[in-house]
Formats: C-alpha cells, structure tokens, sequence
C-alpha cells in the first residue's frame, strides 16, 4: 500500500497552492465552523528542538495530522511532514511536504486577516525576517494588496541583502533596512517572522493606521514586539486557545501589564464568519494580528493541493 501514497515535494505544492485561492481556501474553512482541532501535541526534544503533532479534520470526508520537527539553531529551522488521509478508513490519500505546506498555509493565514485588519490601500511592506517564509509573505501580500516597495531586516545583513536580491529577482522593489524602528515610519505593513526571543517592534514606533503581523514566538520565552505595541493595538489571533497556550510576546504582554486576555479583538474564524468588523472604517486604528499556528489552516491546504494534484492528473 505504501507505494500507492504519492509524496507530493515542495516544488508541486507551490505549484498547486496559488496565493489567492489558498487565502480563499483558509478564509472558507474559518468560515465553515465544521472543521475540528485539538490543542497541538507539543514535547521538547533537546534544548533547541521540539516536536508538535497537529491534527484536524473537518465534517467531510479527510482528516490531516502534521508532524514537525522545530529546531531554533538547524537551518531550515523547521522540517515536518504531512498525511492526509481518508476520514472513515484513515488510508493515507497523500504525504506531503509539510515544511512548505506549512509556509504557505502561514502566509496565507496572514494575508488573510490583513484582508480585514490592514488598510486596502497599503503600499509599503516591512519584513522582519531573512528565513523561509520570506519569499511565500512576499508572494501573498502582493497578491491582496498594492504593494510598491518592501524593505527587509536580518540580523545578518548579507541575509537580508541576500533575500532583497531574490524579491527584485521577481520584480519587486525591495530595500534591506538596518534600522526598525525608523522604517516603522514610512510603513504600512509590518510581518515578523523570526525566532526571536526579545521584542524586535516597539510599540512606541508604531504609528496609527498600521497593521501589524506577527508569525514568530510561538513559544512563551519567546517575543517578536514589546507590551506596548499589544497595548497600542487593536489584536486580534488566529485562534485563542493556540494564542493563551503559546504565543509569547501576548502571553509576557500580559504577564508585564501591558495587555489583557479580555481586550483580544476577536479570531481569524469571527472575521470570516462576519462578526466582527475588523478594522472597519477606522482608518487610524493600529491593528495586530498575532498568530502561532492552527492545524485547520494545514488540512485546508492541503485539501487545495490534493483536489489540485488530482485535477492534474485525470
């Protein structure tokens, strides 16, 4: 039977998962209700990697587990694997590559609360950030919003000037910045995906209108923007019982003061659904999207990149 499962690699799930229709794909599941998704196994496994298992299904006809391998001093950081497999007989349909997978579906996630927390006309887009996920948020804010110039911060330089390359590569304006707080000026957008372990966005540098995105610190101990930019902001999660488990810039955001669980906005599945209005009209407001994860996310991906892998070949 195992020589009947195909192994679907990265570059036919980046293929297969157009930025649009994946964001389309995410915003229907949150939408839908039906989809069902445990709290992730979580187990360290050294003193710099951890293992999650991340399972959901959904009242059709699969159910998807991940399995991830995080390792903060490895390069790629993040390696793991995806099964989709068959709801009532549980046969493996696929196993995909969840490292991309994951990337994608995470981007995607992103854009897609910016879609109602970001002003539609931002323009400006500040990473944080040289890893992996670079490429795929590039890829994903550009296909929701007008972007005309990015600016890229590493803590290595030639990293950031490294993935700058890559993006005017496809035709984007992009500038490596050494300085964060003074690029928070001249703004729209700010993503941070990193690993990092003390605040790299102050909130003090915010100014109204952003919309913030934060990706990393999907752990206590770690933190991606001070207290100050959760007290500044109007925040919203992908799903509050991922964000009080794990998301550690909120979770020490409130341990400081700063910030309550009681004054979270809403969830990616309130905005999908319509109930609650986002940024609405409020031009001025400085909006914060914080995210660690959500295994809902990755079983609607991968139901994207299944149904496309199929169409392909009838």
């Amino acid at each position: 039977m195992t020589d009947s499962v195909p192994l679907i690699d990265a570059a036919t799930i980046e293929r297969l998962t157009p930025m649009p229709a994946l964001i389309a794909a995410l915003r229907a599941a949150f939408a839908d209700g039906t989809y069902q998704s445990p709290p992730r196994y979580a187990k360290d496994l050294s003193k710099t990697s951890s293992l999650l298992v991340m399972p959901s299904w959904s009242e059709g006809a699969r159910l998807g587990v991940k399995i991830v391998n995080v390792d903060r001093v490895a390069r790629p950081s993040v390696r793991s694997s995806y099964v989709l497999m068959d709801r009532a007989t549980a046969r493996p349909l696929a196993i995909l590559d969840g490292a991309t997978l994951t990337r994608r579906r995470t981007a995607a996630a992103s854009v897609l609360a910016a879609t109602f927390l970001a002003r539609p006309d931002s323009r400006r887009l500040l990473l944080i950030g040289t890893g992996a996920m670079i490429p795929a948020l590039i890829e994903a804010y550009a296909s929701a919003f007008p972007i005309e110039k990015i600016f890229i911060w590493g803590r290595d330089p030639e990293n950031a000037s490294a993935a700058v390359t890559q993006a005017r590569a496809k035709d984007f304006q992009a500038e490596a910045i050494t300085d964060i707080s003074a690029a928070l000026a001249n703004v729209d957008i700010v993503s941070a995906a990193t690993l990092a372990t003390s605040p790299l966005i102050m909130g003090e540098a915010l100014r109204p209108g952003m919309h913030v995105d934060l990706i990393g610190a999907f752990r206590p101990e770690m933190c991606e923007a001070d207290g100050v930019a959760f007290a500044r902001s109007r925040v919203f999660v992908d799903t509050y019982a991922g964000a009080m488990d794990e998301a550690g810039d909120l979770l020490q955001a409130i341990a400081s003061g700063h910030f309550n669980e009681e004054a979270i906005a809403g969830d990616l599945a309130s905005l999908c659904q319509e109930r609650n209005a986002g940024r609405g009209a409020d031009r001025d407001a400085i909006t914060l999207f914080k995210s660690v994860g959500a295994a809902l996310e990755d079983l609607a991906a991968a139901e994207v990149v299944f149904e496309r892998w199929q169409e392909d070949r009838a």
